[in-house]
């Protein structure tokens, strides 16, 4: 069985910084398949963010309709409390379900939320910060990972997230270790891909799935070598060597694809996406001081975690700022930099605190106005250029777990939740942070060769997979089949009909039919060394 189509997924690639890697000749093979296909920038979805985005192109559907928001979750919509979330969130069929649905097979590398491992016709491996010392429970079928073992390569400290091999590096990103790290991300990328390919050879299927995630840690940390307009006129010899492992991280990984794409055959379609594109930050804009300054949230005095409250929390002190509230003072308070949004404090019943029920609406059309009055100290220019209430951006049965409100702020800039001396501050040095715009790029059977297209949503993306493998898209879904990127009436052949959404089983649900890795969660020791690392990357700021 040769695949009918392969997803490569990108995390966070962007034009801004693929064509000149492909003009300048350092992916070659990936400009040639631009040449062979199509092409069009990806609209991430609210926010642009790796957890709600890749499930949003899984399964074709925004956040409020498939109930993943931010890297953390709310125990409940009225809960201060917050969790890591994981594959039990995920409340809507995916692409790969609906194949197996349809009897068709799927192998899936390194995809976020795949922990706990839902049920799956084919072969898992999942990645997406996800600890090394959990993969033999993740992967499946059962004993994959013994086969796994077998392969010369395979090192599944490397090929998974080694929180602690990482954690010194990423927390001050010494100049000195900076290229071991782009070093191990360029491995891991070699590692993901032997596996892929021992699947495609012993485990064949109809589609496959492979997602190259360090496109996105790179970019976070060296931005300012991979974006042209940020090149310096007089580098260093460091900076020269930074930039030079940087250029040789995607010229290995695009001789990567080439490997895939062969194996692939000339058959198959093959496309690539990713779940939000990139650009430079400079400014922080700190959220919570703002709500502060105007009376809106207080901090406790002694700003400090209860001892007896820890264990309430769950996730290793992430929700912290809860315990340095005051609770019966504040109003409204950012609870994840990462979610860009603003969560308003509810009067519960026969309580005195929070927002009552008939004032909300008031106090939350208030609360996005004076964001959108907020002004650079600096320049005296709008910081925030738009603000979205829940009900509009994240319409849909998982409504209430998002945040009242969500901010997009201008220019470079991000947020922070902690507690600052100003509301607006600056990075002695750009970094990266996630723009909206993505990729798309696709060739095989029916694609339009050397065109590109309209703008797509990234919710497109699963009605193109599931049409190039002849399913029906379902009626449920938010995308739509983006015909721009296919030669005008042509259609593969038609397979069976998928099961009908209603009668499907979640996602959550499905795994508690299978044992495997059901009931496991990261320990204390795990749930710190994820909780830095999403820090040095900048979503916990």
């Amino acid at each position: 069985m040769t695949p009918k189509t392969i997803l490569i997924g990108l995390d966070g690639a962007t034009f801004t910084v693929l064509d000149p890697l492909m003009a300048g000749g350092v992916m070659p093979h990936l400009r040639d398949l631009v040449a062979d296909g199509v092409r069009a920038t990806l609209r991430s979805v609210v926010p642009p963010l790796t957890p709600p985005a890749w499930t949003s192109l899984m399964t074709g559907k925004r956040p409020g309709e498939h109930g993943v928001f931010d890297f953390f979750q709310k125990e409940t919509p009225d809960s201060r409390y917050f969790r890591f979330t994981s594959s039990h969130d995920v409340q809507s069929a995916t692409i790969w379900s609906i194949a197996g649905d349809c009897g068709l097979r799927s192998n899936v590398l390194n995809f976020p939320l795949m922990f706990p491992p839902p049920a799956l016709v084919g072969c898992l491996v999942p990645g997406g910060w996800m600890p090394w010392r959990q993969l033999r429970l993740g992967c499946r079928p059962a004993g994959l990972f013994d086969r796994l073992k077998e392969l010369p390569s395979f090192n599944p400290r490397e090929l998974s997230h080694d929180m602690a091999l990482e954690e010194k590096v990423l927390e001050g990103c010494a100049a000195e270790e900076y290229l071991d790290w782009i070093t191990l991300h360029t491995r891991r990328e070699r590692r993901w891909t032997e596996v892929f390919l021992y699947l495609m050879r012993e485990e064949p299927a109809d589609f496959g799935a492979i997602l190259f995630d360090g496109v996105d840690k790179l970019q976070h940390l060296c931005w300012r070598f991979l974006d042209p307009a940020l090149a310096p006129k007089d580098p260093t010899p460091w900076e020269r060597d930074v930039r030079a492992a940087c250029l040789n991280y995607f010229r290995e990984l695009d001789g990567l694809i080439a490997e895939i794409v062969a194996a692939a055959g000339p058959d198959a379609t093959v496309l690539f996406a990713s779940d939000h594109g990139f650009g430079p930050t400079s400014d922080i804009v700190y959220l919570n001081t703002w709500l502060e300054r105007r009376g809106l949230l207080a901090w406790a005095g002694d700003r400090g975690a209860r001892p007896d409250a820890t264990h309430q929390v769950g996730i290793n002190q992430i929700a912290r700022h809860v315990f340095e509230m005051d609770w019966d003072r504040t109003l409204a308070y950012a609870a994840t930099p990462s979610s860009q949004g603003i969560h308003i404090v509810r009067r519960a019943p026969g309580g005195s605190g929070g927002v009552a029920d008939e004032d909300y609406h008031r106090f939350r059309d208030e609360l996005a106005a004076g964001l959108m009055g907020l002004r650079h100290p600096e320049t005296g220019r709008p910081v925030v250029a738009e603000v979205w209430p829940r009900d509009e951006v994240f319409a849909g049965p998982f409504e209430p777990w998002g945040p009242d409100l969500t901010v997009r702020l201008e220019g470079d800039a991000v947020v922070s939740i902690l507690r600052a001396d100003a509301v607006v501050g600056r990075r002695p040095e750009p970094a990266g942070t996630h723009r909206p715009e993505g990729i798309f790029l696709a060739k095989g059977p029916g694609v339009r060769r050397g065109e590109a297209v309209a703008e797509m949503s990234l919710l497109d993306v699963a009605p193109f997979v599931l049409h190039s493998l002849g399913l029906p898209i379902p009626d449920d879904v938010s995308g739509r089949l983006p015909v721009q990127t296919l030669e005008p009436g042509w259609a593969p052949p038609r397979l069976a009909e998928p099961v009908e959404a209603a009668s499907r089983p979640l996602v959550g649900a499905s795994v508690a039919a299978d044992p495997i890795g059901a009931g496991v969660a990261l320990d204390a020791e795990e749930e710190r060394l994820v909780l830095k690392r999403l820090s040095a990357l900048g979503y916990l700021e």
